[in-house]
């Protein structure tokens, strides 16, 4: 089920953003299968696998790239596949022998997805490096937090999957097209820093209107202006509004009963202190679900602070399905969606190699070059 059934994938596993990139495809409903290492996966961070949701919708296969066997069932993997997705640094999967060129013969349709912080060349393409790093030289980092304080770090969702995971994704399926059309593949070089600077493209242009200030939380949707931001409730909690618009911003005052306490103009930004100090003192009266009930639903861009958990059960959430139960294992359901072929249900991640010999099967793979395989240790 979904637009990409019929499209086969093999993805390298790694870490964070090339898993995601594999589980956005599965989600479409390509064919995944993720090249799982033999033995300990040496990768950072081990997931219970019920809990390994990037992994979900994949079968895997364990290889050992180390074996002869293996990289030559590798190979015969990738080449029967329609693209391929690897995070590892430059010039990784040249060494093993499985780099683009290796591909341009037998497969020249393949479209080859390589996922990396930096890009594929550069100054700093061989250096170690997380999302913090990929924000933090585009500018992102930098504006991002309050006033006066550090930035703040916006958990890995910027960098990524954002600038990463997304653009790798959106470049594949446009190679796709192109080699459905013409016959031709593609490597799509998916560098964070790349998406991230793109992400940034309205900041540019405000920045140069001279309408963005280059301090962090000054600014009108960085938490600078007060009309857009969040504030604390008499319980504790948090809302969070964001009325640019006037007319918005008037319905905001009108509901909280602040349409004729005489506060400052919405965009006399000198005034903004004493707008926000008001604010917060109105905000701080009554508890986030009092708040809810006079303000949601409204014209007012008004939104309670929700804990993933308390996210799951919002009415909006469970009317969209937004929250899927797989093996009894809550996560976000494939998006977006899609009128005339819609995407199936997510399945649960299985353990690494589970699916050995059903893809050896499936793909192809000739029975002699599996037994060999198998004598000869390729799959540990």
């Amino acid at each position: 089920m979904g637009p990409l059934a019929g499209c086969r994938v093999v993805e390298m596993a790694g870490i964070g953003p090339a898993p995601f990139c594999g589980m956005l495809l599965a989600d479409l409903g390509a064919e995944v299968i993720r090249i799982d290492r033999t033995g300990k996966s040496g990768l950072g961070i081990d997931f219970p696998t019920r809990y390994d949701l990037l992994g979900r919708s994949k079968r895997s296969i364990a290889i050992d790239l180390q074996n002869m066997h293996g990289l030559a069932i590798a190979r015969a993997l990738i080449g029967r596949a329609d693209m391929v997705i690897e995070g590892f640094r430059p010039g990784v999967m040249e060494r093993l022998g499985l780099g683009p060129e290796t591909f341009e013969a037998e497969a020249p349709a393949l479209v080859y997805g390589r996922m990396t912080g930096w890009g594929q060349e550069g100054p700093l393409a061989q250096s170690a490096g997380h999302d913090i790093n990929y924000i933090a030289i585009t500018g992102a980092l930098d504006a991002i937090g309050r006033a006066g304080a550090p930035p703040t770090v916006p958990l890995n969702l910027v960098g990524d999957f954002g600038g990463g995971s997304l653009y790798l994704v959106i470049g594949m399926l446009a190679a796709l097209t192109h080699a459905r059309a013409t016959g031709k593949g593609q490597v799509v070089d998916g560098a964070i820093v790349d998406g991230v600077n793109h992400l940034l493209t309205m900041q540019y242009a405000l920045t140069q209107m001279g309408a963005w200030n280059g301090a962090r939380g000054t600014n009108l949707i960085d938490g600078g202006a007060p009309f857009y931001d969040s504030y604390g409730t008499a319980d504790g909690r948090y809302v969070a509004i964001g009325p640019v618009e006037p007319k918005f911003f008037a319905i905001l005052l009108e509901k909280m009963g602040l349409a004729d306490a005489g506060l400052p103009s919405q965009n006399d930004r000198k005034a903004w202190p004493e707008l926000r100090r008001r604010l917060a003192e109105a905000f701080a009266t009554r508890t986030q679900a009092e708040w809810c009930a006079i303000l949601e639903g409204s014209d007012a861009c008004f939104a309670p602070v929700l804990s993933l958990a308390e996210a799951r059960e919002h009415p909006h959430n469970l009317a969209r399905g937004a929250i899927a139960d797989v093996g009894e294992v809550a996560q976000p359901a494939p998006a977006p969606r899609f009128s005339a072929t819609p995407a199936g249900a997510p399945r649960p991640p299985v353990a690494a190699g589970a699916d050995t010999d059903d893809i050896l099967r499936d793909w192809g793979i000739p029975e002699a070059e599996c037994d060999a395989g198998r004598a000869g240790g390729a799959f540990g």
